[in-house]
């Protein structure tokens, strides 16, 4: 592996460390509980692996419009965080009914998240992925490439330590309960959008690259589910929202499905 690669392995790593040592089921007492929503999220990171390399498959080189000739190549390359987002997601929502999950989203998952994204941009500078278009203005990064660039990874990580720390407010305020996840999901839906058009990505829908057509299913995915839970959120958020952080909360205390 070079120098480059193993960087990005490394922040990438760190990355993946933070979120797995935050403890963001503290607010989760009851075993069962705790054991069902640890379940869920094997299902949710599933999703996100497939959903990372199937993006790429559709952002980077076009499938399925276009034969793939080199499937080695593709499984060792790189892999999308956009597609690891919707496909993570959808797989949980799936997943929920079937087991009868009846706890909100965790919002103190969807607060950590952006933080780890940030870290883990720092490995793309290293690396040299996700890069800018050439670009030779007063904000320009030179690449391992040795060209310089727009600094995209650099925007991204300012976006999401922003995102990070606002969505930190809302947890301890309790703004958008149980909608924190669908919110990121349009505004870094809407972030990668813009950001597309100086990224170095294939640009295969006249101007629009593949991954501009995944942020907009990521905004409007968000939005559905940001009203479908503001305006008819089950019954049970609101017997979770009204625990305090020292009441046990029990599978008796709240039934039903989320």
């Amino acid at each position: 592996m070079n120098a480059p690669a193993s960087r990005y392995v490394l922040f990438a790593g760190i990355s993946v460390l933070i979120a797995l040592a935050f403890p963001v089921t503290r607010h989760i007492r009851e075993r069962s509980l705790r054991r069902q929503y640890f379940i869920l999220q094997g299902i949710t990171i599933l999703g996100a692996i497939i959903g990372a390399k199937i993006s790429v498959l559709f952002g980077d080189y076009h499938w399925p419009w276009k034969p793939v000739e080199n499937w080695s190549a593709v499984l060792w390359s790189g892999r999308s965080i956009m597609g690891a987002l919707i496909l993570g997601f959808l797989f949980a929502e799936a997943a929920k009914p079937i087991m009868g999950y009846a706890m909100p989203p965790n919002d103190r998952f969807a607060a950590v998240l952006p933080f780890t994204i940030a870290i883990g941009r720092i490995g793309c500078v290293t690396a040299g992925c996700c890069r800018g278009l050439p670009y030779d203005g007063w904000c320009a990064l030179r690449g391992v490439d040795g060209i310089s660039r727009y600094p995209t990874q650099v925007f991204e990580m300012i976006f999401q330590m922003a995102v990070g720390l606002l969505f930190v407010a809302f947890v301890r305020k309790k703004i958008f309960f149980g909608r924190l996840f669908s919110f990121y999901l349009m505004i870094y839906g809407a972030f990668r959008f813009v950001t597309e058009f100086i990224r170095d990505t294939p640009k295969f829908f006249g101007a629009l690259s593949a991954y501009q057509i995944l942020a907009l299913g990521m905004i409007i995915l968000g939005a559905l589910f940001f009203l479908k839970r503001t305006f008819a959120p089950p019954s049970t958020w609101n017997q979770f929202q009204s625990q305090t952080a020292h009441k046990q909360l029990t599978p008796q205390k709240i039934g039903g499905i989320a």
